[in-house]
């Protein structure tokens, strides 16, 4: 298996099953150096990880449980964190015992081998699929490949701004993602360039409809309204509403060259929107460059990946 995808990716292809589940197979998987998937079923006290195979005992020692964890980088918790969970690791060793069979796995290695043959050769502008794994109010965290996370600061996530990620996603939700800066092999990602221009989002949408956005932030002048997680419009102030309110909105106006739309708020009510499965113009190839105002506007937003 050459893929090198986040974890709980290949747990289920047919692939992954056929290799775990005999002893022959996962003889196999271990001479050729396959990187498989099972779930961690338990944690024992010495912090080594107890998986669940179908041929045999699977066993992730501590020191192997993530890179890291041998040197002291990795504090313990990403061990305890696993239970419950899928974990990719290669075969290490067969121990035959008296009581049946035990396979030594290792996470780390199965990591190392991502971290050198995927991500040392990730360039920003490179766009991947990636896994939520937490949230803070700062940014999402994100499984690149085999465990291995990156951070996607908030003002990544969409053009139109937000208090907190989890007003965009989930934890365990897939999305893509696109490498922004790779420094000292530390990965940051971002997601807006991803999910279109002003002009894309907007072409969605015409004069004379109404549709339902998110009020983002009110101002003096008005109510910016979301529409989609690149597309905000202006509205007129009325009573009674509230930031976070999900609104009725008019489009009055859609004016291109000043990258505006302007908004009549009909209705709001205060149900919040959970995140949706976010709607991608690009999934997979390189960016060199996002330019996300129309042309012609006067003034220009734009991302520039430099490697």
């Amino acid at each position: 298996m050459t893929s090198f995808l986040p974890e709980g990716k290949r747990m289920d292809t047919a692939e992954n099953l056929s290799a775990v589940s005999s002893y022959d197979g996962l003889r196999a998987a271990m001479e050729r150096g396959d990187i498989l998937e099972a779930r961690a079923v338990s944690c024992d006290h010495e912090h080594n990880l107890r998986v669940a195979l179908p041929c045999m005992r699977g066993v992730i020692p501590r020191e192997e449980g993530a890179l890291g964890i041998r040197e002291g980088s990795v504090r313990d918790i990403a061990l305890l964190s696993r239970v419950g969970r899928a974990v990719c690791f290669t075969v290490r060793d067969i121990v035959s015992e008296h009581n049946g069979n035990t396979a030594v796995l290792s996470r780390a290695e199965a990591q190392r081998k991502c971290a050198d043959t995927f991500i040392k050769g990730l360039r920003p502008g490179d766009v991947i699929p990636a896994h939520i794994t937490h949230l803070e109010p700062f940014g999402a965290f994100c499984d690149i490949g085999c465990g291995m996370v990156a951070l996607m600061p908030i003002d990544a996530i969409s053009i139109s701004r937000i208090e907190h990620p989890d007003e965009r996603f989930t934890v365990g939700m897939d999305i893509y993602a696109v490498i922004k800066s790779v420094v000292d092999h530390r990965i940051t990602l971002s997601h807006k360039e991803l999910l279109g221009t002003w002009e894309e989002n907007a072409s969605c949408f015409e004069v004379g409809e109404t549709v339902t956005g998110v009020i983002r932030s009110i101002e003096n002048y008005g109510a910016f309204v979301e529409l989609t997680p690149n597309l905000a419009g202006l509205a007129e102030l009325r009573d009674n509403i509230h930031v976070g309110d999900t609104a009725a909105v008019y489009i009055k106006s859609i004016l291109p060259q000043k990258m505006k739309l302007k908004l009549i708020i009909i209705d709001n009510f205060s149900e919040p929107q959970l995140p949706s499965v976010p709607r991608y113009f690009v999934t997979g190839g390189h960016i060199e460059r996002f330019v996300y105002s129309p042309p012609g506007c006067d003034r220009t937003i734009m991302t520039e990946f430099h490697s």
